[in-house]
């Protein structure tokens, strides 16, 4: 397999709901992990883990887990579209909420299940003390997240990122045998694209997401 460029690679990186049962070779699985192994963290302490499950019985309990949390999800996501949505916009939600209900269909079907895990005693959570939601403990752990999604793609893997079974993180700790302090923080599904997969992804133009010196300030 030919090898991507580093842009091509995250230009090209969809999420990927739809995968074959088609098992995934130890060593490519292996390289997966070890691309999530070089991603920056605090201090370098490297507080997170991941649970690479792939027994039948657990990946099953995880996407009964998983159906439960999307349903409500979908709902809202379906309620949520106005009557005079334009019809290229309407499509393209559906066919998102469509690959939603595929994968929770499926889920426990996938050929691995990713579940990454941190230890917040080991984090230095710099923004704890403001008023407003605490973000920093996370660029800890998703850098590695997102490299594994990064080497998913390189390896020709569909996968996409998800948080929910976050909502039911008691039963997946106790399923898992995930011990204090240790919690969740995203779950990847992987395997071998059922359809076409990977391809050009959508996304807000850089002169809406990034300024220059001040915020809101045209890039130049």
């Amino acid at each position: 397999m030919a090898e991507l460029g580093v842009y091509e690679a995250l230009g090209t990186l969809r999420a990927v709901r739809r995968l074959k049962p088609d098992p995934i070779p130890d060593d490519v699985l292996r390289r997966v992990l070890e691309a999530a192994s070089w991603a920056p963290t605090g201090g370098n302490r490297q507080p997170w883990r991941a649970v690479v499950v792939k027994d039948p019985a657990r990946k099953a309990r995880l996407g009964a887990l998983y159906a439960q949390q999307w349903a409500p999800f979908a709902k809202r996501y379906r309620a949520a579209l106005p009557d005079d949505t334009p019809a290229e916009a309407r499509e393209r939600l559906e066919k998102m909420i469509g690959s939603g209900d595929y994968l929770a269909q499926h889920f426990g079907e996938s050929p691995a299940v990713l579940i990454f895990c941190f230890n917040p005693n080991e984090m230095a959570i710099t923004d704890a003390g403001l008023d407003r939601p605490s973000v920093v403990g996370g660029g800890s752990v998703y850098p590695a997240v997102q490299n594994a999604l990064i080497a998913c793609r390189a390896e020709g893997l569909g996968c996409v990122l998800t948080t929910l079974l976050c909502f039911a993180e008691a039963e997946v700790r106790q399923l898992l045998d995930i011990p204090d302090p240790w919690a969740t923080c995203a779950a990847v599904p992987i395997g071998y694209p059922m359809k076409k997969g990977h391809g050009p992804i959508r996304r807000r133009p850089v002169g809406e997401l990034a300024f220059l010196d001040r915020f809101g300030a045209p890039l130049a």
